[in-house]
Parts: C-alpha cells; sequence; structure tokens
C-alpha cells in the first residue's frame, strides 16, 4: 500500500503533470522560432518565475556547488532534444518515446539510489511502459525524418531520467527553490551560444517574434517548467524517481489530447487503448 506521508508527492506529481501536458502544443504555437531560442526562451522564463519565488519566500541561497553546471547541462539537453524532436515528429511519438524515461529511471535509482519495486508496481510499471508503446502503434507515415525526430526523443528520455535521479539525490542538500533557480539558470546559460547562433541564421530575425508567439514562449516556460517541473522536483522529493516519472508519464495522454484540440493531430484508435493502458499501469504501481 500507498505510505500515508507519501500521499503528498503523489498529489505534486499529479499537478506537475497536468502542466506538463501544455508542453507541446506551446512548443508548437511558438513555431517557426528555432528550437534553439525556444528552448532557451523556457529556461529564461522558467528561471525567473522560480525566481521570484525564492526571493519572496527566502527559502535559501543558491548552491554554489560545481555539480550544478552537469545538472544545468542534462536539463538543456532533455528539453531541447525534446523540442527539436517535436520539429520531426508527432506530438504523440516525441512524448511516448521521451517518457520511455521510467525505465531508464527504474534501472538507475535500483542502481544508484538502491530503490526498490515490488512485482506489483514492476508488472504496472512494465503495462505503463507497453501502454506507451500502444498508443504511438504502427505509424503508415513512418520516414527518415519521423524516425530522426524519434530519435531525438530517446535521447530525451535518456536525459530525463538523469534529470529525475538529480533531483532526487539533491532532496536532501538543496532547498527546491534554490535547486530549481540554479539548474534552469545554468542550463539557459548553456543555451544561450545556441540561441545566438540560431536567431542570426533565421533570414526573419527579430521579426519572428510576434506578440502570439511570444506568449507562447512565456507560457512554455512558465507552466510545464517553472511551475510544473518545480512540482516535479517537489515530488522527487517525496517518493522514489521510477513513481515520480511513471506519473509524469501521463503528459503522453494530456499532451495528446490538447494536440488534437489546439492543432487538429488525431490519434488513431491504438492511441486511446494505449492511454488507458498507461493509466492502468499508473494504478498498479500507485496501489
Amino acid at each position: 500500500m500507498t505510505q500515508p506521508d507519501s500521499l503528498p508527492g503523489f498529489a505534486l506529481a499529479l499537478l506537475a503533470v497536468a502542466l506538463f501536458s501544455t508542453s507541446a502544443v506551446l512548443v508548437r504555437l511558438a513555431a517557426p522560432i528555432s528550437p534553439y531560442e525556444i528552448t532557451f526562451w523556457r529556461m529564461a522564463f522558467a528561471t525567473a518565475t522560480v525566481g521570484v519565488g525564492l526571493a519572496i519566500s527566502r527559502a535559501g541561497k543558491l548552491p554554489r556547488d560545481r555539480r550544478y553546471i552537469g545538472f544545468g547541462l542534462i536539463a538543456a539537453a532533455h528539453f531541447l532534444l525534446f523540442v527539436t524532436a517535436l520539429s520531426f515528429t508527432s506530438i504523440a511519438h516525441a512524448l511516448s518515446i521521451t517518457y520511455l524515461a521510467p525505465a531508464f529511471t527504474a534501472m538507475a535509482a535500483w542502481w544508484r539510489l538502491g530503490e526498490g519495486l515490488t512485482g506489483r508496481q514492476i508488472a504496472g510499471g512494465v503495462t505503463a511502459i507497453l501502454g506507451v508503446g500502444v498508443l504511438v502503434g504502427f505509424e503508415p507515415r513512418l520516414s527518415g525524418t519521423m524516425l530522426l525526430g524519434d530519435t531525438l526523443a530517446l535521447l530525451s528520455g535518456g536525459c530525463y531520467a538523469a534529470y529525475s535521479l538529480a533531483g532526487r539525490a539533491e532532496r536532501g542538500r538543496t532547498g527546491l527553490l534554490p535547486y530549481a533557480t540554479a539548474v534552469y539558470g545554468v542550463a539557459a546559460v548553456w543555451l544561450l551560444p545556441a540561441f545566438v547562433a540560431g536567431l542570426v541564421a533565421r533570414p526573419d530575425g527579430a521579426a519572428a517574434y510576434t506578440p502570439a508567439r511570444v506568449l507562447a514562449l512565456a507560457g512554455a516556460g512558465v507552466l510545464p517548467l517553472g511551475l510544473g517541473h518545480t512540482l516535479y522536483n517537489a515530488s522527487l522529493r517525496r517518493i522514489p524517481a521510477a513513481y515520480a516519472n511513471l506519473i509524469a508519464s501521463q503528459e503522453v495522454t494530456g499532451g495528446v489530447i490538447l494536440g488534437v484540440v489546439f492543432l487538429g493531430e488525431i490519434p488513431p484508435p491504438n492511441a486511446v487503448a494505449g492511454a488507458l493502458m498507461a493509466i492502468g499501469g499508473i494504478i498498479l504501481v500507485l496501489v
């Protein structure tokens, strides 16, 4: 059974996934701004959002540990790979493949953090991952371009697993808001050279920054990152990384639904079956 003191962690993860689900649609609405620029602005807006919370709450000082250079790089790589994947493949593919991360996380958490899973929870995790696979289904439009996007999404998933484990490992060393502000801020610094290069290389330059796209950029930074990923990191301090990552995988379901509503990307019937399998797997993990 789920321990009572872990229930807030599960609640935080569920709230985080609701915010995560806006990510893919907002990124698509920011196009044709380049993935480098989109990712930089997302991290910049996220840093500002969490930084304001840190300043108001006075929850601690920013960490000065050199390890945060690596943490920021992992975060930058995860978000950049995901945003770039969306330029080449569908929302369903990008989200589903990225969320193979629970398999990476479970193995790494067992090896590095000593976190175990019961037989029922392992079965739930496998069911959730299989559900993600069914959701993707057999893609009749598969091409070299889509395969490139899928590969980028897989790499993003690996970085996401490492990002999850870093957040879990830091829970006893650094407060949540100082941790998130530092990681997002360092990630933005890592992305700055690529941002400048992307801005200079695009023929229309700053003209692409229409009010609607700027609003999409701000939303993509504040909602899924500044709020969503901060709540996700909060959940990592209360429940095992594999559990939090499995709950977060329901961004697939939410993102696909929002893609249908706002972008007209209608998934095939197998996507519905896959979503139900994934949700069933999550239930097995939590009960």
